[in-house]
């Protein structure tokens, strides 16, 4: 009869599994990499100003907004103001991976102008008026500009305006 082997297991703790990759000297710079390049795709939340108008004179923003709604930015004039429901908010969000930070911006700018202009309509305005950013509860007021959050995953615009029926 042979003998039986003893077969002796060492724990694993988070010592011998770091010491372990750093004898594999493959996996140090794959370990040094994947490390700083983690921190820095979660970390990133660029905010950045882009035109109003490039947006809205877009033959893709036309159709989008149609001529139901009148939009002011800003401390821009408009009209004399027939009835006012107050002001409104809206934020949203959109995928941004493997865009542009404009492309994504300006996207998800056209999807909140949308929200205020079915809010509008239904309220029974025909105007948004007083148009401001609002990213992270930070109120930016702009004529021409609009604030947008971008990151490696998503963007984000949030947006503040009354709505108003004017004459």
């Amino acid at each position: 009869m042979s003998p039986v082997p003893i077969v002796c297991y060492r724990p694993v703790t988070p010592f011998n599994f770091i010491g372990d990759i750093m004898k594999n000297k493959i996996a140090i710079p794959f370990f040094l990499i994947f490390s700083f390049a983690s921190q820095s795709i979660l970390a990133r939340d660029d905010v950045s100003e882009f035109s109003v108008q490039e947006i809205l004179s877009q033959e893709q923003a036309k159709e989008v907004l149609g001529n139901d709604v009148r939009f002011y930015f800003g401390k821009q004039t408009y009209p004399r103001v027939i009835k006012n429901w107050g002001e409104v908010s809206t934020n949203k969000k959109t995928n941004a991976f493997l865009k542009s930070d404009l492309e994504a911006c300006n996207w998800v700018f056209l999807s909140a102008m949308v929200a205020l202009k079915e809010r509008a309509i239904r309220e029974g305005g025909n105007a948004v008026i007083k148009i401001k950013s609002n990213y992270k509860g930070k109120e930016t007021v702009s004529n021409s500009t609009f604030q947008c959050g971008a990151g490696n995953i998503m963007a984000g615009v949030a947006l503040k305006g009354t709505i108003v029926k004017i004459k």
